[in-house]
Protein backbone atom coordinates (compact mmCIF):
# COMPACT_ATOMS: atom_id res chain seq x y z
CA UNK A 1 0.00 0.00 0.00
CA UNK A 2 2.75 2.41 0.90
CA UNK A 3 4.61 1.35 -2.22
CA UNK A 4 1.60 2.30 -4.39
CA UNK A 5 1.33 5.66 -2.61
CA UNK A 6 4.98 6.26 -3.31
CA UNK A 7 4.51 5.37 -6.97
CA UNK A 8 1.48 7.68 -7.23
CA UNK A 9 3.27 10.65 -5.73
CA UNK A 10 6.49 10.24 -7.71
CA UNK A 11 5.15 11.66 -11.01
CA UNK A 12 3.59 14.56 -9.12
CA UNK A 13 6.90 15.43 -7.49
CA UNK A 14 8.64 15.12 -10.80
CA UNK A 15 6.10 17.42 -12.44
CA UNK A 16 6.42 20.01 -9.68
CA UNK A 17 10.17 19.99 -10.05
CA UNK A 18 9.84 20.59 -13.78
CA UNK A 19 7.52 23.58 -13.24
CA UNK A 20 10.03 25.15 -10.86
CA UNK A 21 12.78 24.66 -13.40
CA UNK A 22 10.64 26.31 -16.06
CA UNK A 23 9.90 29.23 -13.72
CA UNK A 24 13.60 29.69 -12.97
CA UNK A 25 14.42 29.53 -16.67
CA UNK A 26 11.73 32.13 -17.37
CA UNK A 27 13.19 34.44 -14.73
CA UNK A 28 16.66 34.02 -16.17
CA UNK A 29 15.40 35.00 -19.62
CA UNK A 30 13.98 38.26 -18.27
CA UNK A 31 16.22 41.32 -18.51
CA UNK A 32 17.20 43.73 -15.77
CA UNK A 33 16.97 47.46 -16.46
CA UNK A 34 20.66 47.86 -17.35
CA UNK A 35 20.53 44.76 -19.60
CA UNK A 36 17.41 46.03 -21.39
CA UNK A 37 18.99 49.45 -22.01
CA UNK A 38 22.06 47.75 -23.49
CA UNK A 39 19.93 45.46 -25.68
CA UNK A 40 17.96 48.45 -27.00
CA UNK A 41 21.22 49.79 -28.42
CA UNK A 42 22.45 53.34 -28.81
CA UNK A 43 21.66 55.51 -31.79
CA UNK A 44 19.00 57.70 -33.36
CA UNK A 45 16.58 57.47 -30.43
CA UNK A 46 19.18 58.82 -28.01
CA UNK A 47 20.18 61.71 -30.27
CA UNK A 48 16.54 62.71 -30.74
CA UNK A 49 16.03 62.43 -26.98
CA UNK A 50 19.07 64.66 -26.44
CA UNK A 51 17.63 67.36 -28.72
CA UNK A 52 14.19 67.29 -27.07
CA UNK A 53 15.46 67.23 -23.48
CA UNK A 54 18.16 69.74 -24.41
CA UNK A 55 15.56 72.16 -25.73
CA UNK A 56 13.67 71.83 -22.42
CA UNK A 57 16.88 72.48 -20.48
CA UNK A 58 17.63 75.50 -22.68
CA UNK A 59 14.10 76.82 -22.07
CA UNK A 60 14.75 76.80 -18.32
CA UNK A 61 17.98 78.73 -18.84
CA UNK A 62 16.20 81.31 -21.00
CA UNK A 63 13.43 81.82 -18.43
CA UNK A 64 15.85 82.21 -15.51
CA UNK A 65 18.40 84.43 -17.21
CA UNK A 66 16.04 86.70 -19.13
CA UNK A 67 15.54 88.88 -16.03
CA UNK A 68 19.24 89.73 -15.89
CA UNK A 69 19.14 91.04 -19.47
CA UNK A 70 16.06 93.21 -19.00
CA UNK A 71 17.28 94.91 -15.80
CA UNK A 72 19.25 97.74 -17.50
CA UNK A 73 16.06 99.00 -19.22
CA UNK A 74 13.16 97.66 -17.12
CA UNK A 75 14.51 99.43 -14.04
CA UNK A 76 13.33 102.75 -15.51
CA UNK A 77 9.86 101.57 -16.62
CA UNK A 78 9.17 99.79 -13.33
CA UNK A 79 11.02 102.42 -11.22
CA UNK A 80 13.38 99.90 -9.62
CA UNK A 81 16.07 100.51 -7.04
CA UNK A 82 19.03 98.15 -6.74
CA UNK A 83 17.26 96.44 -3.85
CA UNK A 84 14.15 95.96 -6.03
CA UNK A 85 16.31 94.45 -8.76
CA UNK A 86 17.76 92.06 -6.20
CA UNK A 87 14.25 90.98 -5.19
CA UNK A 88 13.22 90.57 -8.83
CA UNK A 89 16.12 88.30 -9.69
CA UNK A 90 15.49 86.39 -6.45
CA UNK A 91 11.75 85.89 -7.08
CA UNK A 92 12.15 83.17 -9.70
CA UNK A 93 14.52 81.28 -7.39
CA UNK A 94 11.97 81.48 -4.57
CA UNK A 95 9.44 79.87 -6.92
CA UNK A 96 12.00 77.25 -7.94
CA UNK A 97 12.61 76.42 -4.28
CA UNK A 98 8.88 75.80 -3.76
CA UNK A 99 8.46 73.86 -6.99
CA UNK A 100 11.68 71.82 -6.79
CA UNK A 101 10.71 69.35 -4.09
CA UNK A 102 6.98 69.21 -4.93
CA UNK A 103 7.53 68.40 -8.61
CA UNK A 104 10.43 66.06 -7.76
CA UNK A 105 8.25 64.09 -5.34
CA UNK A 106 5.40 63.87 -7.83
CA UNK A 107 7.79 62.73 -10.58
CA UNK A 108 8.95 59.83 -8.41
CA UNK A 109 5.32 58.84 -7.75
CA UNK A 110 3.36 59.77 -10.90
CA UNK A 111 5.97 59.58 -13.64
CA UNK A 112 8.57 61.84 -15.23
CA UNK A 113 6.89 62.78 -18.51
CA UNK A 114 3.54 64.06 -17.18
CA UNK A 115 5.26 66.22 -14.55
CA UNK A 116 7.60 67.65 -17.19
CA UNK A 117 4.62 68.64 -19.35
CA UNK A 118 2.84 70.43 -16.49
CA UNK A 119 5.92 72.17 -15.06
CA UNK A 120 7.09 73.43 -18.47
CA UNK A 121 3.58 74.71 -19.23
CA UNK A 122 3.42 76.55 -15.88
CA UNK A 123 6.83 78.07 -16.55
CA UNK A 124 5.98 79.34 -20.03
CA UNK A 125 2.46 80.54 -19.27
CA UNK A 126 3.30 82.70 -16.25
CA UNK A 127 6.47 83.90 -17.95
CA UNK A 128 4.49 85.21 -20.92
CA UNK A 129 1.74 86.80 -18.79
CA UNK A 130 4.41 88.65 -16.77
CA UNK A 131 5.13 90.78 -19.85
CA UNK A 132 1.75 92.48 -19.35
CA UNK A 133 2.28 93.40 -15.69
CA UNK A 134 2.08 97.22 -15.37
CA UNK A 135 3.38 97.31 -11.78
CA UNK A 136 6.50 95.95 -10.12
CA UNK A 137 4.72 93.87 -7.46
CA UNK A 138 2.60 92.07 -10.08
CA UNK A 139 5.60 91.41 -12.30
CA UNK A 140 7.40 90.05 -9.22
CA UNK A 141 4.49 87.72 -8.37
CA UNK A 142 4.19 86.33 -11.90
CA UNK A 143 7.94 85.70 -12.06
CA UNK A 144 7.59 83.75 -8.82
CA UNK A 145 4.95 81.44 -10.36
CA UNK A 146 7.11 81.02 -13.45
CA UNK A 147 9.87 79.90 -11.10
CA UNK A 148 7.58 77.24 -9.60
CA UNK A 149 7.45 75.64 -13.06
CA UNK A 150 11.20 75.93 -13.64
CA UNK A 151 11.82 74.32 -10.25
CA UNK A 152 10.14 71.15 -11.48
CA UNK A 153 11.54 70.81 -14.95
CA UNK A 154 15.24 71.22 -14.07
CA UNK A 155 15.65 68.24 -11.69
CA UNK A 156 13.12 66.01 -13.46
CA UNK A 157 14.59 66.47 -16.94
CA UNK A 158 17.95 65.05 -15.83
CA UNK A 159 16.33 62.07 -14.07
CA UNK A 160 14.20 61.39 -17.13
CA UNK A 161 17.07 61.67 -19.59
CA UNK A 162 19.55 59.57 -17.57
CA UNK A 163 17.11 56.67 -17.34
CA UNK A 164 17.30 56.05 -21.10
CA UNK A 165 21.12 55.99 -21.25
CA UNK A 166 23.42 52.91 -21.33
CA UNK A 167 25.90 52.85 -18.45
CA UNK A 168 29.09 53.46 -20.43
CA UNK A 169 27.68 56.51 -22.23
CA UNK A 170 25.66 58.02 -19.41
CA UNK A 171 28.23 60.54 -18.15
CA UNK A 172 29.01 61.93 -21.61
CA UNK A 173 25.32 62.12 -22.58
CA UNK A 174 24.30 63.92 -19.38
CA UNK A 175 27.18 66.32 -19.96
CA UNK A 176 25.89 66.86 -23.51
CA UNK A 177 22.43 67.58 -22.11
CA UNK A 178 23.91 70.10 -19.68
CA UNK A 179 25.52 71.98 -22.58
CA UNK A 180 22.07 73.07 -23.71
CA UNK A 181 22.05 75.40 -20.72
CA UNK A 182 24.75 77.28 -22.60
CA UNK A 183 22.53 77.25 -25.69
CA UNK A 184 19.70 78.78 -23.66
CA UNK A 185 22.08 81.34 -22.22
CA UNK A 186 23.32 82.32 -25.68
CA UNK A 187 19.74 82.36 -27.01
CA UNK A 188 18.59 84.70 -24.24
CA UNK A 189 21.60 86.99 -24.73
CA UNK A 190 21.19 86.99 -28.52
CA UNK A 191 17.45 87.75 -28.44
CA UNK A 192 18.06 90.50 -25.87
CA UNK A 193 20.75 91.99 -28.12
CA UNK A 194 18.40 91.92 -31.12
CA UNK A 195 15.14 93.01 -29.46
CA UNK A 196 15.67 95.24 -26.41
CA UNK A 197 17.69 98.05 -28.09
CA UNK A 198 15.03 98.39 -30.86
CA UNK A 199 12.72 101.11 -29.55
CA UNK A 200 10.77 100.88 -32.83
CA UNK A 201 9.12 97.78 -31.34
CA UNK A 202 7.55 99.83 -28.53
CA UNK A 203 3.75 100.27 -28.45
CA UNK A 204 1.55 102.53 -26.32
CA UNK A 205 -1.67 100.71 -25.37
CA UNK A 206 -2.98 103.41 -23.08
CA UNK A 207 -3.08 101.27 -19.93
CA UNK A 208 0.41 99.90 -20.66
CA UNK A 209 3.51 101.24 -22.36
CA UNK A 210 4.65 98.02 -24.08
CA UNK A 211 8.39 98.54 -24.32
CA UNK A 212 10.74 96.27 -26.28
CA UNK A 213 11.90 94.50 -23.09
CA UNK A 214 8.33 93.25 -22.61
CA UNK A 215 8.38 91.67 -26.07
CA UNK A 216 11.66 90.06 -25.04
CA UNK A 217 9.90 88.50 -22.01
CA UNK A 218 7.18 87.06 -24.29
CA UNK A 219 9.76 85.55 -26.65
CA UNK A 220 11.55 83.96 -23.69
CA UNK A 221 8.42 81.93 -22.86
CA UNK A 222 8.24 80.27 -26.31
CA UNK A 223 10.89 77.55 -25.63
CA UNK A 224 9.09 76.34 -22.46
CA UNK A 225 5.67 76.17 -24.09
CA UNK A 226 6.99 74.42 -27.19
CA UNK A 227 8.87 71.90 -25.00
CA UNK A 228 5.70 71.09 -23.06
CA UNK A 229 3.88 70.43 -26.34
CA UNK A 230 6.65 68.16 -27.67
CA UNK A 231 6.74 66.06 -24.49
CA UNK A 232 2.94 65.79 -24.46
CA UNK A 233 2.67 64.60 -28.06
CA UNK A 234 5.79 62.58 -28.81
CA UNK A 235 7.85 61.46 -25.80
CA UNK A 236 7.49 58.15 -23.89
CA UNK A 237 7.61 57.63 -20.14
CA UNK A 238 10.93 56.63 -18.55
CA UNK A 239 11.34 52.82 -18.83
CA UNK A 240 13.16 52.73 -15.48
CA UNK A 241 10.19 54.40 -13.78
CA UNK A 242 7.76 52.01 -15.50
CA UNK A 243 9.75 48.98 -14.31
CA UNK A 244 9.87 50.33 -10.76
CA UNK A 245 6.10 50.89 -10.92
CA UNK A 246 5.52 47.29 -12.07
CA UNK A 247 4.25 48.33 -15.52
CA UNK A 248 6.16 45.72 -17.50
CA UNK A 249 4.14 45.86 -20.72
CA UNK A 250 4.54 49.62 -21.06
CA UNK A 251 8.26 49.41 -20.29
CA UNK A 252 8.70 46.72 -22.96
CA UNK A 253 6.87 48.95 -25.42
CA UNK A 254 9.31 51.82 -24.71
CA UNK A 255 12.32 49.53 -25.14
CA UNK A 256 10.80 48.28 -28.41
CA UNK A 257 10.55 51.85 -29.72
CA UNK A 258 14.14 52.52 -28.68
CA UNK A 259 15.28 49.30 -30.38
CA UNK A 260 13.39 50.09 -33.61
CA UNK A 261 14.86 53.60 -33.93
CA UNK A 262 18.37 52.52 -33.00
CA UNK A 263 18.30 49.47 -35.31
CA UNK A 264 16.31 50.72 -38.29
CA UNK A 265 17.66 47.97 -40.58
CA UNK A 266 16.71 45.19 -38.17
CA UNK A 267 13.48 43.29 -38.77
CA UNK A 268 13.36 41.28 -35.52
CA UNK A 269 11.59 42.53 -32.36
CA UNK A 270 13.28 43.65 -29.16
CA UNK A 271 15.10 40.52 -27.89
CA UNK A 272 13.50 40.09 -24.48
CA UNK A 273 10.42 38.08 -23.43
CA UNK A 274 10.11 40.04 -20.18
CA UNK A 275 11.67 42.41 -17.67
CA UNK A 276 12.63 42.14 -14.03
CA UNK A 277 10.14 44.42 -12.27
CA UNK A 278 9.42 45.41 -8.71
CA UNK A 279 8.01 42.82 -6.32
CA UNK A 280 4.38 42.97 -5.29
CA UNK A 281 5.45 43.76 -1.72
CA UNK A 282 6.99 47.02 -2.95
CA UNK A 283 3.86 47.84 -4.92
CA UNK A 284 1.71 47.33 -1.81
CA UNK A 285 3.72 49.98 0.04
CA UNK A 286 2.75 52.63 -2.50
CA UNK A 287 -0.93 51.66 -2.73
CA UNK A 288 -3.21 54.43 -1.35
CA UNK A 289 -4.81 53.65 2.00
CA UNK A 290 -8.52 53.86 2.72
CA UNK A 291 -9.93 55.79 5.65
CA UNK A 292 -11.03 59.29 6.59
CA UNK A 293 -9.83 62.37 4.74
CA UNK A 294 -7.59 63.27 7.69
CA UNK A 295 -6.00 59.80 7.67
CA UNK A 296 -5.39 59.95 3.93
CA UNK A 297 -3.86 63.41 4.21
CA UNK A 298 -1.63 62.24 7.06
CA UNK A 299 -0.52 59.23 5.00
CA UNK A 300 0.22 61.37 1.94
CA UNK A 301 2.18 63.86 4.05
CA UNK A 302 4.22 61.01 5.55
CA UNK A 303 4.90 59.66 2.06
CA UNK A 304 6.02 63.11 0.88
CA UNK A 305 8.42 63.61 3.80
CA UNK A 306 9.73 60.03 3.78
CA UNK A 307 12.05 60.46 0.73
CA UNK A 308 13.67 63.46 2.43
CA UNK A 309 14.34 61.37 5.55
CA UNK A 310 15.85 58.56 3.48
CA UNK A 311 18.41 60.95 2.02
CA UNK A 312 19.98 61.43 5.46
CA UNK A 313 19.96 57.84 6.68
CA UNK A 314 22.64 55.17 6.32
CA UNK A 315 25.17 55.32 3.49
CA UNK A 316 23.30 58.16 1.74
CA UNK A 317 23.66 60.56 4.68
CA UNK A 318 27.27 61.68 4.16
CA UNK A 319 26.92 62.23 0.41
CA UNK A 320 23.66 64.13 0.95
CA UNK A 321 25.29 66.53 3.43
CA UNK A 322 28.20 67.14 1.05
CA UNK A 323 25.87 67.77 -1.90
CA UNK A 324 23.82 70.21 0.20
CA UNK A 325 26.98 72.20 0.89
CA UNK A 326 28.04 72.14 -2.78
CA UNK A 327 24.61 73.15 -4.10
CA UNK A 328 24.47 76.05 -1.63
CA UNK A 329 27.96 77.29 -2.46
CA UNK A 330 27.71 77.06 -6.25
CA UNK A 331 24.17 78.50 -6.41
CA UNK A 332 25.00 81.49 -4.21
CA UNK A 333 28.14 82.12 -6.22
CA UNK A 334 26.99 81.46 -9.76
CA UNK A 335 23.50 82.96 -9.71
CA UNK A 336 24.44 85.75 -7.32
CA UNK A 337 27.12 86.92 -9.75
CA UNK A 338 25.74 85.83 -13.14
CA UNK A 339 22.36 87.54 -12.77
CA UNK A 340 24.17 90.84 -12.18
CA UNK A 341 26.67 90.63 -15.04
CA UNK A 342 24.64 92.87 -17.45
CA UNK A 343 24.19 95.51 -14.74
CA UNK A 344 27.88 95.35 -13.80
CA UNK A 345 28.85 95.64 -17.48
CA UNK A 346 26.60 98.69 -17.76
CA UNK A 347 28.35 100.32 -14.80
CA UNK A 348 31.72 99.64 -16.42
CA UNK A 349 30.74 101.25 -19.76
CA UNK A 350 32.86 104.35 -19.14
CA UNK A 351 35.93 102.24 -18.36
CA UNK A 352 37.41 100.81 -15.20
CA UNK A 353 36.13 98.19 -12.80
CA UNK A 354 32.40 98.04 -11.94
CA UNK A 355 33.43 98.31 -8.28
CA UNK A 356 35.91 101.15 -8.85
CA UNK A 357 34.07 104.04 -7.23
CA UNK A 358 30.69 104.91 -5.78
CA UNK A 359 30.24 108.29 -7.44
CA UNK A 360 29.95 106.79 -10.93
CA UNK A 361 27.39 104.30 -9.62
CA UNK A 362 25.30 107.11 -8.13
CA UNK A 363 25.32 109.02 -11.42
CA UNK A 364 24.37 105.93 -13.40
CA UNK A 365 21.32 105.45 -11.17
CA UNK A 366 20.01 108.87 -12.18
CA UNK A 367 20.61 108.58 -15.93
CA UNK A 368 17.94 107.50 -18.43
CA UNK A 369 17.75 103.89 -19.62
CA UNK A 370 17.28 105.12 -23.19
CA UNK A 371 18.84 105.07 -25.69
CA UNK A 372 19.81 101.50 -24.83
CA UNK A 373 23.54 100.79 -24.85
CA UNK A 374 23.94 97.76 -27.10
CA UNK A 375 27.47 97.05 -25.79
CA UNK A 376 25.92 95.71 -22.58
CA UNK A 377 24.10 92.96 -24.50
CA UNK A 378 27.06 92.26 -26.75
CA UNK A 379 29.21 91.66 -23.68
CA UNK A 380 26.49 89.44 -22.19
CA UNK A 381 26.43 87.44 -25.42
CA UNK A 382 30.23 87.01 -25.42
CA UNK A 383 30.20 85.89 -21.79
CA UNK A 384 27.44 83.36 -22.50
CA UNK A 385 29.29 82.02 -25.56
CA UNK A 386 32.39 81.45 -23.45
CA UNK A 387 30.55 78.46 -21.92
CA UNK A 388 31.37 76.50 -25.08
CA UNK A 389 34.97 75.42 -24.27
CA UNK A 390 33.91 74.24 -20.82
CA UNK A 391 31.05 72.21 -22.27
CA UNK A 392 33.27 70.54 -24.88
CA UNK A 393 35.86 69.77 -22.22
CA UNK A 394 33.20 68.14 -20.02
CA UNK A 395 31.75 65.97 -22.79
CA UNK A 396 35.18 64.65 -23.79
CA UNK A 397 36.51 63.96 -20.29
CA UNK A 398 33.53 63.21 -18.03
CA UNK A 399 33.62 59.41 -18.50
CA UNK A 400 37.43 59.34 -18.36
CA UNK A 401 38.09 61.50 -15.32
CA UNK A 402 34.77 61.22 -13.48
CA UNK A 403 32.42 63.87 -12.14
CA UNK A 404 34.00 64.14 -8.68
CA UNK A 405 37.41 65.39 -9.87
CA UNK A 406 35.94 67.72 -12.50
CA UNK A 407 33.54 69.19 -9.95
CA UNK A 408 36.21 69.88 -7.33
CA UNK A 409 38.85 71.33 -9.68
CA UNK A 410 36.41 73.54 -11.60
CA UNK A 411 34.98 75.01 -8.38
CA UNK A 412 38.47 75.86 -7.13
CA UNK A 413 39.40 77.55 -10.43
CA UNK A 414 36.04 79.43 -10.45
CA UNK A 415 36.85 80.74 -6.97
CA UNK A 416 40.15 82.17 -8.19
CA UNK A 417 38.55 83.79 -11.25
CA UNK A 418 35.95 85.60 -9.12
CA UNK A 419 38.68 86.95 -6.86
CA UNK A 420 40.46 88.30 -9.95
CA UNK A 421 37.23 90.09 -11.03
CA UNK A 422 37.51 92.04 -7.78
CA UNK A 423 41.08 93.18 -8.43
CA UNK A 424 40.91 94.02 -12.18
CA UNK A 425 41.20 97.69 -13.14
CA UNK A 426 39.75 97.98 -16.67
CA UNK A 427 36.55 97.08 -18.48
CA UNK A 428 38.40 94.79 -20.92
CA UNK A 429 40.05 92.89 -18.08
CA UNK A 430 36.67 92.53 -16.36
CA UNK A 431 35.12 91.05 -19.51
CA UNK A 432 38.00 88.58 -20.01
CA UNK A 433 37.89 87.31 -16.42
CA UNK A 434 34.09 87.07 -16.58
CA UNK A 435 34.46 84.85 -19.64
CA UNK A 436 36.95 82.65 -17.78
CA UNK A 437 34.47 82.34 -14.89
CA UNK A 438 31.72 81.46 -17.36
CA UNK A 439 33.77 78.76 -19.09
CA UNK A 440 35.01 77.12 -15.89
CA UNK A 441 31.84 77.34 -13.78
CA UNK A 442 29.83 75.52 -16.44
CA UNK A 443 32.12 72.50 -15.92
CA UNK A 444 31.07 72.55 -12.25
CA UNK A 445 27.37 72.49 -13.15
CA UNK A 446 27.81 69.73 -15.74
CA UNK A 447 29.76 67.57 -13.28
CA UNK A 448 27.20 68.22 -10.55
CA UNK A 449 24.38 67.12 -12.87
CA UNK A 450 26.15 63.81 -13.51
CA UNK A 451 27.18 63.15 -9.91
CA UNK A 452 23.77 64.06 -8.48
CA UNK A 453 22.03 61.72 -10.92
CA UNK A 454 24.27 58.72 -10.29
CA UNK A 455 24.46 58.87 -6.48
CA UNK A 456 20.80 57.97 -5.77
CA UNK A 457 18.41 55.11 -6.59
CA UNK A 458 15.44 55.54 -8.94
CA UNK A 459 12.79 55.93 -6.23
CA UNK A 460 14.77 58.81 -4.66
CA UNK A 461 16.52 60.38 -7.66
CA UNK A 462 14.07 63.14 -8.57
CA UNK A 463 13.22 63.82 -4.91
CA UNK A 464 16.93 64.14 -4.07
CA UNK A 465 17.60 66.52 -6.94
CA UNK A 466 14.47 68.45 -5.97
CA UNK A 467 15.70 68.86 -2.38
CA UNK A 468 19.22 69.89 -3.40
CA UNK A 469 18.06 72.32 -6.07
CA UNK A 470 15.62 73.73 -3.48
CA UNK A 471 18.58 74.43 -1.17
CA UNK A 472 20.35 75.91 -4.18
CA UNK A 473 17.41 78.25 -4.74
CA UNK A 474 17.65 79.50 -1.16
CA UNK A 475 21.32 80.24 -1.81
CA UNK A 476 20.50 81.95 -5.13
CA UNK A 477 17.90 84.12 -3.39
CA UNK A 478 20.41 85.08 -0.72
CA UNK A 479 23.07 85.81 -3.35
CA UNK A 480 20.80 88.11 -5.33
CA UNK A 481 19.50 89.94 -2.25
CA UNK A 482 23.07 90.43 -0.96
CA UNK A 483 24.19 91.80 -4.33
CA UNK A 484 21.15 94.09 -4.47
CA UNK A 485 21.85 95.50 -1.02
CA UNK A 486 25.62 95.92 -1.38
CA UNK A 487 26.32 96.48 -5.08
CA UNK A 488 25.93 100.27 -4.71
CA UNK A 489 27.81 100.75 -1.45
CA UNK A 490 30.54 98.09 -1.49
CA UNK A 491 30.38 95.46 -4.24
CA UNK A 492 33.71 94.00 -3.07
CA UNK A 493 31.92 92.20 -0.22
CA UNK A 494 29.59 90.04 -2.36
CA UNK A 495 32.43 89.27 -4.81
CA UNK A 496 34.71 88.05 -2.04
CA UNK A 497 31.82 86.06 -0.51
CA UNK A 498 31.29 84.32 -3.85
CA UNK A 499 34.98 83.50 -4.11
CA UNK A 500 35.09 82.05 -0.58
CA UNK A 501 31.94 79.92 -1.06
CA UNK A 502 33.16 78.46 -4.36
CA UNK A 503 36.43 77.54 -2.63
CA UNK A 504 34.49 75.80 0.16
CA UNK A 505 32.37 73.91 -2.38
CA UNK A 506 35.46 72.70 -4.25
CA UNK A 507 37.00 71.33 -1.07
CA UNK A 508 33.72 69.68 -0.01
CA UNK A 509 33.46 67.88 -3.37
CA UNK A 510 36.55 65.85 -2.50
CA UNK A 511 34.42 64.03 0.09
CA UNK A 512 32.04 62.60 -2.52
CA UNK A 513 32.32 58.97 -3.72
CA UNK A 514 33.58 58.38 -7.26
CA UNK A 515 30.70 57.58 -9.67
CA UNK A 516 32.55 57.10 -12.97
CA UNK A 517 30.52 54.75 -15.25
CA UNK A 518 28.47 53.46 -12.32
CA UNK A 519 25.21 51.53 -12.80
CA UNK A 520 21.89 53.19 -11.96
CA UNK A 521 20.04 51.46 -9.11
Amino acid sequence: MSRRAHEDTEPLLSSTHTDEDDDQASRKSKLSYEEAVEKAGFGLFHWLLLVVCGWANASDAVEILCVSFLLPTARCDLHLTSSDMGLLTASIFLGMMVGGYVWGYLADRRGRRSILVVSLAVNGTFGAVASLAPMFWLFLLLRFFSGVGVGGSIPVIFSYFSEFQPRLRRGAMISALATFWMAGNILAAGVAWLVIPRTSLNADWGWLDFQSWRLFVVLCSVPSLSSALIFRLFMPESPKFLMEAGRETEALSVFQKMFNLNNRCATKPFPAPGLVIRSKDDEEKNRPISGSRCQRFSHQLKQAVDPMKQLFVGPLASRSVVLLIIFFCISFGYYGLWMWFPELFKRAEDGGSPCANTSRVQSSKNESCYPVKTAVYMEGFVTAASNLPGNIFTILLMDRIGGKILLSVSLLVSSMSVFVIYVVKTKAQSLIVSCVFSGVSVISWNALDVVGTELYPTQLRSSALGVFTGVGRVAAIMGNVVFGQLVDSNCAIPLLMVSALLLAGGLAALRLPQTKQTELT
